[in-house]
């Protein structure tokens, strides 16, 4: 028997019937995720997105570090969005919590290890991460990236791929600690350039920086000539993300 007849044939049973309801269902639930987000957010502006590890203690020098930048953005006059748990997301939501502009969380429901931090403003709540992930885009004039595992890298080259493919808008993304990324951005250069995976150019798409003033600088640099809005191409842009 091929493979092909080893696929099931006739009507479905009454258990696929049900799978296939709830999962209509469900659709309506991720569409809500994005209405509610896009209502309490939208207002947000501007906003800087912070990413970095869950796993960061209070006592190591990324939290405060982190803790340090977030404040100076909020001062600045720049909401700052973590991803809501402890680690950098805490230590982002701190540092704004205690400056003068919003501390936004986007809380993700996680079987295990994930609780919202307690410096919060506005808390936002997700099940899904790629809804979560479009607010972190969408609602973003900077991405500020702290040292990480998986959900960073994962957070950072999704960021990348969309401005590279010109899905979303050219924004600041600025890595924070050299130490920490010099080998990936090495790895960038000698094989994925190297190799025709992605152009020369494209590794400009991120800066380094460690200072949390030039962090703050760099943004506003970005910004000099233009309003932190979206131009009319960009909005454009951004409502087919």
């Amino acid at each position: 028997m091929t493979a092909k007849e080893k696929l099931p044939h006739g009507p479905p049973t009454a258990d696929t019937q049900r799978f296939n309801a709830r999962e209509s269902w469900r659709i309506f639930g991720i569409m809500s995720e994005f209405v509610e987000a896009t209502e309490r957010l939208a207002p947000i502006r501007p906003a800087v997105s912070i990413f970095g590890s869950a796993r960061t203690r209070t006592d190591h020098p990324y939290y405060a570090l982190t803790e340090d930048i977030a404040r100076q953005l909020s001062d600045a006059g720049f909401a700052v969005l973590s991803g809501g748990g402890p680690g950098i997301m805490e230590a982002a939501n701190k540092g704004a919590f205690h400056g003068k502009s919003p501390s936004v969380g986007l809380n993700i429901d996680l079987p295990m290890e994930q609780h919202g931090n307690a410096y919060q403003d506005i808390s936002q709540g997700f099940r899904h991460f790629f809804a979560r992930k479009y607010a972190f885009v969408k609602f973003a004039t900077a991405y500020v990236v702290l040292p990480g595992g998986f959900g960073t890298l994962d957070e950072l080259l999704e960021v990348l791929t969309l401005i590279q493919t010109k899905k979303s808008r050219r924004i600041p993304v600025i890595l924070v600690h050299t130490p920490f990324w010099t080998g990936l951005l090495d790895w960038f250069r000698e094989r994925l350039v190297s190799e025709g995976m992605i152009r020369a150019e494209d590794i400009d798409l991120v800066q380094v920086i460690d200072e949390p003033a030039e962090v703050v600088t760099a943004i506003f640099k970005h910004y000099e000539t233009r309003g932190f809005l979206p131009l009319p191409e960009e909005h454009e842009l951004m409502l087919n993300l």
